[in-house]
């Protein structure tokens, strides 16, 4: 009898076929590739450095274009986060994977969505922000991203034990389109030049990409996001919880992406001092995505995670939309947003009070008996 090994049948196997059963995976590093790669490029082009994609930046700019703040540094309507919520849209529609549903406890996603850009200020970047100073050599990243999966650790965690806002129900098709029309409204603001809104015309929100360049790069990246369902808190979670390694290979493929690109472009700095969008209050950084970590657990995912499904239809992903267009007001009308500098005396009692809040709602909000770890 002839003996074949695995790794015969691999070699053997038709390439159509090794395609197939690789498909999902595949779909995710695209999708970490495009982030990783277009973040870095994004920046060169134009967006602040290490900052070519950061969601509670791209919010904080928004929120202050639209007057809910009055930092006039950080006034900019982004076309990226359009794309992203566009681009996620077309695809969910051509799968016909759009679906208006949600009305599972809309205030406490809200204020999850204020806390994330709480935590997320702090840190002074989202986790892909954190991704991008990583793949740009800012070691002083680290300590968000131990933060981060100490948090998603810990809301797994309470998931296991019975943690849960309840189901979510069908509902009238116009509440799915909230954000998308938000979105393409802010679009339509800017080609026409609206009076009502505030652009910067120095700091960060005064650095841009092409205007052109950044939609089609937040187009594709929301497309791909959509079909590949990637978060980042997502993929260190199943990794943590299962083993399940699909949605991880999206997480190391934007941080491997980044650092390639940033070679390639020469924006990488190996080293702690002087980074970009940084500061050096590591333990700040670290309970600033600690918090970010374990609320995106709990409310169904991470600040761009949140985007997306409200691209296809989740008001319940709606409600924390809105609720970090809130956070990003407040973080820069309140002070709490950290600087090079480091986090206020406002920004770390912020960050205290909210991770409180997040470990009582936690704690209390069960839906069975607690089941051992």
């Amino acid at each position: 009898m002839q003996v074949q090994t695995i790794a015969e049948e691999v070699v053997q196997a038709e390439p159509a076929g090794w395609l197939k059963r690789n498909q999902e995976r595949l779909i995710v590093a695209a999708s970490g590739l495009s982030i990783g790669g277009l973040g870095v490029w994004l920046s060169y082009l134009g967006n602040p450095p290490n900052s070519g994609i950061c969601i509670s930046c791209f919010m904080e700019n928004l929120a202050g274009s639209l007057g809910l703040h009055g930092n006039a540094r950080m006034q900019s309507v982004r076309p990226e986060l359009a794309g992203f919520v566009l681009g996620a849209l077309l695809v969910a529609l051509i799968a016909k994977e759009f679906k208006a549903e949600g009305g599972s406890s809309p205030l406490l996603r809200f204020m999850g969505g204020v806390i994330l850009i709480i935590g997320c200020s702090v840190f002074m970047g989202c986790p892909i922000k954190m991704a991008l100073r990583l793949g740009a050599g800012d070691f002083t990243a680290v300590a968000g991203l131990v933060g981060m999966v100490l948090g998603v650790w810990l809301g797994f965690a309470f998931l296991r034990r019975g943690f849960y806002l309840g189901d979510p129900v069908p509902l009238p098709a116009v509440n799915a389109l909230v954000v998308p029309v938000l979105m393409a409204g802010a679009l339509v603001a800017v080609l026409v030049k609206a009076s009502f809104l505030q652009i910067s015309s120095t700091g960060p929100g005064s650095q841009k990409a092409p205007f052109a360049i950044a939609l089609g790069a937040g187009l594709l990246i929301g497309a791909l996001a959509q079909k590949s369902r990637f978060c980042v808190t997502g993929s260190i979670g199943n990794f943590l919880v299962s083993r399940d390694s699909t949605l991880l290979t999206g997480f190391l493929a934007m941080i491997g992406s980044a650092v390639v690109v940033s070679l390639l472009v020469g924006s990488f700095s190996p080293g702690l001092q002087d980074q970009p969008g940084s500061h050096l209050a590591y333990g700040w950084s670290f309970l600033g995505l600690f918090l970010v970590g374990i609320t995106s657990v709990l409310i169904g995912g991470c600040p761009f995670r949140q985007l997306i499904l409200a691209s296809q239809g989740s008001a319940d992903a709606a409600a924390a939309v809105f609720g970090m267009l809130v956070g990003g007001a407040l973080v820069q009308a309140w002070g709490i947003a950290s600087t090079n500098q480091g986090p206020s005396q406002i920004g770390k009692v912020a960050t205290l009070v909210s991770l409180a809040c997040v470990l009582i709602v936690g704690a209390v909000l069960r839906m069975k008996d607690e089941e051992p770890a």
